[in-house]
């Protein structure tokens, strides 16, 4: 290759002198890997100069030292490929992020959806748990409504003084690992990773159910089971197509439903109490008392309706993703807050209760005595509408659960691979990983959002107290530069005082129910995420080598192990001695015939050629040790004999079609890689053939 500033040499053929011409290429000229060849004329001592260009280049110069691949990099070389492109589109240019970027009328879409499909459960939620006290009490459903909206602003409240701290994302891993230390960050983390995976669950699993009420022949455990997964890959599939086109194709659905709801309450409010003049709290169908009226059984009604508080944290976590975030955040809490009210308000005076099998649902219920009439299409259109809602609201978790995922990787405490975005600029292995998590456990629990629920909220609410503490310490690190930050501190020490007092809440009334899973799976993640921070701090140890950073220091010396005198240990032998004069060919003598036969070659060859191309043949007797271990412990006594020099291993090796080719053609050049792989004093140089 040379560039445009390069001299391509020209060889006199009539001379036999070398004479160097400048060529210098057209400006318009953006291609590389450009090749000049010399053509002879037509007469004795004429000769032309042409430049080669690709025809289809893979790099083109963007300016001095930069470059940037072409399109042709980016083509389908493979059926997968092909099927990739087909379902995720074409790979994203990286500088093309900031478009990436959602406007607030699709962020809402996207990070609100999980709070505010909630409505569609919390109340049913409340009512199923209150209903132990009987239906007498089943009214208190209302203020218990009233005290998760009041909660609600205050996290609201709370959030909204973290997003202008914490401009690049203020998630509760990246504001409780900068104020209170890496372990309750990881522990924030830890609760996060468990509530995002069971936002998918019990989203998906409640929506299903909602068109189980639709259409009662999909009540089956089989085909429920089915149809989840199948949601939860089918969303998976639209998030890799990137951030932005999630947004664009989620939001219709998301705003259909809230403009159904608003519409279901409305209609409904109007129908009963200005028709119908129906009482705030009507008369529900007795049920009997199982247990006290206790202040227990109304802490744990309460903790059943904190599930609709999910989903609360997303606009702050996912601040990068789009524009304007506290906006974003006051207008969900409000349509939260709305929506949510309402819908109790309209279970109370409607006299709905909790059906113990699911189906029908409260909120079905509900819309199957508003909409009557001559809105009784509204009907099959609210239940595919929070269909779409609730199957929806697990694309706030992979929005999330990714990025989240990415900023754990970047701190060493997951996998790398999490950290890498994917041809659409999102992160793959996050949003693959969430699906194949969510699928397993909707799967494991056949489906039944019941079960789902009971470990739902105690990681949230964690993780909402770890942010809220972690906010409280940055506002008074900052008390002499920040002028206001008493207000800022009491907001945030009231939203952590009351989050804390709720996970205790939850933890304590919902730990016999299943939340004593997530009591200990989060532990256990932290255990894991701490394990693999010390197997990259190790990695990092081991990378280091005695080899010189100047390249003046570094003397080379070459080993070519050899089986035999052909064509691939002759290229392999010439490659090393065009680098240094340092070179030792070395053959393990399993077969006295085999070596002896190799040694008359040897001779015979080397006397063929100059005495500055020649290279000794070190032969060993392995004894009772294998070819392997014999070559890796001459290895060690010639970098024993010679401390001073940077010893590197030549490996010729023939390229095949697959690489369970490879593996039975050179399986012996395959262990000694992986024997080298844990030297890394020792440089090995594979040469394909």
């Amino acid at each position: 290759m040379i560039e445009k500033d390069q001299q391509p040499r020209e060889d006199d053929q009539h001379s036999g002198s070398s004479r160097t011409k400048q060529y210098v290429l057209s400006d318009d000229e953006p291609g590389l890997l450009v090749r000049p060849e010399v053509r002879q004329g037509q007469f004795p001592g004429n000769e032309r100069v042409r430049f080669v260009l690709p025809r289809k280049p893979a790099l083109r110069r963007v300016r001095r030292g930069v470059l940037e691949a072409t399109a042709v990099t980016q083509a389908p070389t493979n059926a997968w490929g092909r099927v990739k492109r087909m379902l995720i589109g074409s790979p994203i240019p990286t500088s093309r992020s900031e478009n990436e970027r959602l406007t607030k009328f699709k962020a809402l879409a996207v990070l609100s959806s999980d709070a505010i499909s909630s409505v569609a459960y919390a109340t049913e939620a409340i009512l199923a748990t209150l209903i132990v006290a009987g239906s007498i009490n089943l009214g208190l459903t209302l203020p218990i409504s009233f005290a998760i909206v009041l909660l609600l602003a205050i996290v609201a409240l709370s959030y909204r003084q973290t997003i202008p701290a914490y401009p690049n994302g203020g998630g509760s891993y990246i504001v409780a690992k900068d104020n209170l230390g890496t372990l309750p960050g990881l522990i924030a983390a830890a609760s996060l990773m468990i509530d995002y995976v069971l936002t998918v669950s019990v989203s998906v699993s409640a929506g299903v159910q909602a068109l189980a009420t639709l259409f009662p022949a999909l009540s089956s455990t089989f085909t429920i089971v089915s149809i989840d997964v199948a949601l939860v890959l089918f969303i998976m599939l639209v998030n890799l197509r990137g951030v932005r086109e999630s947004g664009s194709i989620f939001a219709i659905p998301t705003y259909i439903f809230i403009g159904s709801a608003l519409l279901l309450i409305i209609v409904g409010a109007f129908k009963s109490f200005f028709i119908q003049h129906n009482p705030v709290i009507g008369h529900f169908q007795y049920v009997a008392t199982t247990e006290p009226l206790t202040i227990f059984v109304l802490l744990r009604s309460f903790a059943a309706g904190c599930s609709a508080m999910t989903g609360v944290e997303a606009i702050s976590n996912g601040i990068p993703a789009f524009k304007k975030p506290a906006i974003t955040l006051t207008w969900m809490a409000v349509i939260l807050g709305t929506l949510f009210i309402g819908t109790s308000a309209l279970a109370m005076s409607y006299h709905v209760e909790a059906n113990p099998a699911g189906n029908p649902t409260v909120i079905g219920q509900i819309a199957q005595q508003v909409f009557t009439g001559p809105l009784f299409f509204m009907f099959p259109v609210f239940q595919i509408a929070t269909l779409f809602i609730l199957t929806l609201a697990a694309n706030t978790s992979y929005a999330d659960f990714p990025r989240l995922s990415s900023l754990l990787a970047r701190d060493h405490f997951l996998p790398h691979q999490f950290a890498f975005r994917g041809d659409r600029l999102a992160f793959s292995i996050g949003i693959v990983f969430l699906a194949v998590l969510a699928s397993l456990l909707l799967v494991v629990f056949k489906g039944d959002t019941t079960s789902l629920i009971n470990l739902y909220a105690v990681g949230v609410f964690m993780s909402f107290t770890l942010s809220q503490g972690g906010m409280v310490r940055h506002w008074w690190r900052l008390r002499r530069e920040k002028r206001g930050w008493q207000r800022s501190l009491a907001i945030n020490g009231l939203g952590a005082l009351t989050t804390l007092l709720v996970a205790l809440v939850i933890a304590t009334t919902k730990f016999l129910s299943g939340a004593w899973i997530v009591v200990i799976l989060i532990p256990l993640l932290v255990l894991m995420f701490l394990a693999i921070h010390r197997h990259y701090l190790h990695v990092e140890r081991e990378r280091t080598t005695e080899i010189p950073i100047r390249p003046k220091d570094i003397r080379h010396r070459f080993i070519v192990p050899v089986e035999r005198l052909d064509l691939a240990t002759k290229r392999s032998l010439a490659y090393a001695r065009s680098i240094t004069p340092r070179v030792t060919a070395v053959h393990v003598a399993l077969d006295r015939q085999k070596t002896d036969a190799l040694r008359t070659a040897w001779e015979e060859e080397q006397n063929a050629l100059s005495e500055d191309e020649r290279v000794p043949l070190e032969i060993i007797e392995p004894g009772d040790r294998s070819l392997v271990r014999s070559l890796l412990h001459y290895i060690d006594a010639m970098q024993q004999q010679y401390p001073d020099e940077t010893l590197t291993v030549v490996l010729p090796e023939f390229a095949e079609g697959s690489f369970l080719k490879r593996l039975l053609r050179n399986p012996i050049i395959l262990r000694l890689k992986i024997s080298l792989f844990y030297r890394p004093e020792i440089v090995v140089t594979n040469l394909t053939l």
